[in-house]
C-alpha cells in the first residue's frame, strides 16, 4: 500500500504532521478523523515535495518555501486563507484555534503577521468581521459583510464556503479574460518586431543598390527607402518617443478623467463593448446574489455589489438603483431604468422579486452572463487572430514588393 504524508490540526489548534500507510487518501482521511484531527493536507509520499517534507530534508524544504513566499498579502493568499479557515470551522475547531493553525501553516511572513493581528483582536473580544475591517483595503466591503452575515446567522463555515466559491469564480472569470488577450498580444508584438527588423536591417541593405537611381525609382520604393533611412537614423528617438508617449498615455488613463473617457469609449466598441458590459454585469450579479443569499440587506448589498464593478460609467448607472429602492421602488424597475440590462436579465430579476428569490436569480443571471462572456471571447479571438496575421502579411508583402519594384526598374534602365 502507498504511503501518504499528512498535515492536520488538533482540537487545541496545534498543527501536527505525519506519515501513514493506507489504501487511499480517503482511508487516511478516515484515520485522522478517528483520532480527532482535522485534516488540512494529504499527499502521496512519492511526490518530491512530500518526500522531502517527511525525510531529513523537511526543514530545508520548509525554509525554501518561506524564502520563495515573500512580499505582501495578495488575493490568492486571501483565497487560500478563506478556504483553509472554512475547512477547520466545518470540522468543529474553535475560531481562535483555527486562526492559530493558519498562523502555523503560513509560509509567508506577511500572512502570518496579518493572521496574528486578527487572532489578537478576536482574543480581545472583537468579532472577526470587525477585526478584518481593520484591513479593509485587502479584504474589501464584500468580504467583510459576508463574514458579518455569517456571525449573525451562526453559519460561519457555510458563509466561508460560499465566499470561496465566489472568489474562485471571480478569479476564473478574470483569468479567462487575461488568457484571451495573451495570444493577440503575442501576435501584435511579433508584427511590430517584424516591421522593425524589415525597416531597420533588411531595407538598409538595398540602399546602396538604389543610391544612383534618384527619382527614377518607383514611388513605393522611394517611400520604403525613406522609412528605412529614418528608422536607421532616428530609430532610438522614435523608441524614446513611443515609450514616453505610452507612459504618458497610461498615466492619463489611470486618472479619473482618462479612465472615464476610455471606459465610456470601450462600451461603444463593436464586439468589445458588449463583452466589457457583460463582464462587468457578471461581477455585479454574482456579488449581489451572493450577498443577498447570505442575508445581507438589499440596500447594503446593492451598494457593495456596485463597488465591485470596475467600469466607472456602469458604476454610476448602477448607483442610481439603490436610491430608487430606498424610496420604495421595485428593484426590477430601478435596474430597468439604468438601460444597461438586457430583457432576459430584467425578466429574471422580475421573477426573482415576485417570488422572493432575487438572490438565486442574480446568481443564475451571473452564470448566464459568464457563459456569454466566455463564448464571446472565443468568437472575438477567431476574428482577431486572422486579422492580425493578415495585416502583418500585407505590411511585409508591401515592403518586399516595393524592393522588387526597385530592382525591376534597375533592370529596365539597364536595357
Amino acid at each position: 500500500m502507498p504511503d501518504f504524508v499528512w498535515r492536520a490540526a488538533a482540537a487545541s489548534g496545534k498543527l501536527e504532521e505525519g506519515r501513514l500507510t493506507a489504501a487511499s487518501s480517503a482511508a487516511v482521511l478516515k484515520q485522522l478523523r478517528e483520532r480527532g484531527l482535522t485534516p488540512l493536507h494529504i499527499e502521496d509520499a512519492a511526490s518530491a515535495g512530500a518526500a522531502a517534507l517527511h525525510t531529513g530534508a523537511g526543514t530545508s524544504f520548509a525554509k525554501t518555501k518561506v524564502r520563495q513566499a515573500k512580499g505582501p498579502v495578495t488575493a490568492p493568499d486571501v483565497l487560500a486563507l478563506t478556504s483553509e479557515l472554512a475547512i477547520m470551522l466545518r470540522a468543529g475547531l474553535a475560531l481562535d484555534n483555527a486562526l492559530r493553525v493558519l498562523i502555523d501553516m503560513s509560509h509567508k511572513p506577511s500572512v502570518a503577521a496579518l493572521m496574528q493581528g486578527v487572532l489578537d483582536a478576536v482574543k480581545g473580544g472583537t468579532p472577526l468581521s470587525r477585526a478584518l475591517a481593520q484591513h479593509r483595503a485587502l479584504f474589501g466591503d464584500f468580504y467583510i459583510n459576508m463574514i458579518r452575515s455569517g456571525e449573525a446567522s451562526g453559519q460561519m463555515s457555510s458563509v466561508l464556503d460560499r465566499l470561496v466559491e465566489h472568489m474562485e469564480r471571480q478569479r476564473a472569470l478574470r483569468d479567462n479574460v487575461i488568457s484571451a488577450t495573451i495570444y493577440p498580444a503575442i501576435l501584435l508584438t511579433v508584427a511590430v518586431l517584424s516591421l522593425v527588423a524589415m525597416l531597420g536591417f533588411v531595407v538598409p541593405q538595398f540602399e546602396k543598390l538604389f543610391t544612383d537611381m534618384g527619382d527614377a525609382l518607383p514611388l513605393p520604393t522611394r517611400l520604403v527607402m525613406g522609412l528605412g533611412q529614418s528608422f536607421t537614423r532616428y530609430g532610438w528617438l522614435m523608441g524614446l518617443v513611443a515609450v514616453g508617449g505610452g507612459m504618458l498615455l497610461m498615466r492619463w488613463l489611470r486618472s479619473p478623467g482618462g479612465r472615464q473617457w476610455w471606459q465610456s469609449r470601450l462600451l461603444r466598441l463593436p464586439l468589445m463593448g458588449t463583452l466589457a458590459l457583460k463582464y462587468q454585469l457578471t461581477l455585479f450579479s454574482r456579488s449581489l446574489g451572493t450577498l443577498l443569499g447570505n442575508g445581507v440587506p438589499m440596500l447594503t448589498a446593492l451598494h457593495i455589489a456596485t463597488e465591485t464593478v470596475g467600469n466607472t460609467v456602469l458604476q454610476q448607472a448602477l448607483a442610481r438603483v439603490s436610491p430608487i429602492v430606498k424610496e420604495g421602488g421595485k428593484v426590477v424597475n430601478a435596474m430597468s431604468a439604468t438601460g444597461i440590462f438586457e430583457p432576459l436579465a430584467i425578466n429574471l430579476i422580475r421573477v426573482g422579486e415576485e417570488t422572493g428569490r432575487i438572490g438565486p436569480m442574480m446568481l443564475e443571471l451571473a452564470h448566464i452572463l459568464n457563459r456569454e462572456v466566455e463564448t464571446g471571447i472565443k468568437r472575438l479571438l477567431t476574428l482577431v487572430e486572422p486579422v492580425l496575421i493578415l495585416v502583418l502579411g500585407v505590411l511585409i508583402a508591401a515592403i518586399i514588393m516595393s524592393i522588387l519594384l526597385g530592382i525591376l526598374s534597375i533592370n529596365d534602365l539597364a536595357v
